[in-house]
């Protein structure tokens, strides 16, 4: 089986260290490189080509969610002080970007929410066990996302709850009744396993549904899923 490649962006080089060191450790993972700041990440990414990368939100020259931005949308050309170094580099990145796991240093982070927006496939905590990061990295490349769904909605409910808004249905007026049904469990939290038991389905049939959402919605993981229920009042 070829190796998970996997890349880490950090300012903290001892992390990367301890990072590289635990990705060695496992046969089915290969290290291909660290980065500490912004531009360098998206430097590695376009050079290295890694299948899952570790992004720390907060790092020097450009933060970890402008970079995710710039790695995911292949083609684009900013305008700002970091240069044309990333600017080429933005242009230059293929289709085949990796995916990318935020990494933070605090559970209520309000930057996640924006690094959801940006592409990334999730977030983990920056003090969690080396066993956890294993699993998401593995369970990133697999296609699924790893978040805590209790975590994202404080979030996104912290920051919408502020104002009153009405529920804007026409937001999922693409979707089947089927689709919406799938839509608002998953916004949830719930995993394909509780959705197919709660809708009577077959978890291939949830599946199936949750991709045709993502398409229809124009969304890239579950947790723009869950960022999108909250923001347009689906959910209270």
């Amino acid at each position: 089986m070829t190796p998970i490649r996997v890349a880490i962006a950090d300012d903290q080089r001892l992390f990367c260290s301890g990072i590289q060191m635990l990705i060695e450790s496992q046969p089915d993972l290969r290290f291909v490189g660290a980065a500490h700041d912004g531009v360098a990440a998206i430097a590695l990414a376009h050079d290295a080509r890694p299948d899952v990368m570790l992004m720390d939100i907060r790092m020097p020259l450009l933060d970890g969610i402008e970079a995710t931005s710039r790695i995911l949308a292949a083609g684009d050309n900013p305008d700002d002080e970091t240069g044309e170094r990333v600017a080429d580099l933005g242009a230059t990145i293929t289709d085949a970007q990796p995916k990318v796991i935020m990494l933070t240093t605090f559970q209520r982070d309000e930057a996640v929410i924006r690094a959801i927006h940006a592409g990334a496939e999730g977030f983990i905590m920056k003090d969690t066990t080396p066993e956890f990061v294993l699993a998401s990295i593995r369970t990133v490349y697999a296609g699924h996302s790893v978040i805590a769904p209790s975590d994202t909605t404080d979030i996104i409910r912290a920051r919408t709850s502020q104002r009153h808004r009405e529920p804007a249905a026409g937001s999922i007026a693409a979707l089947s009744a089927r689709e919406k049904e799938v839509f608002l469990l998953a916004a949830r939290g719930l995993s394909n396993a509780d959705i197919a038991q709660t809708a009577y389905i077959g978890e291939t049939t949830v599946k199936r549904h949750i991709r045709s959402i993502l398409a229809k919605l124009s969304l890239t993981s579950r947790v723009q899923i869950v960022a999108h229920a909250y923001e347009h009042g689906l959910l209270r």
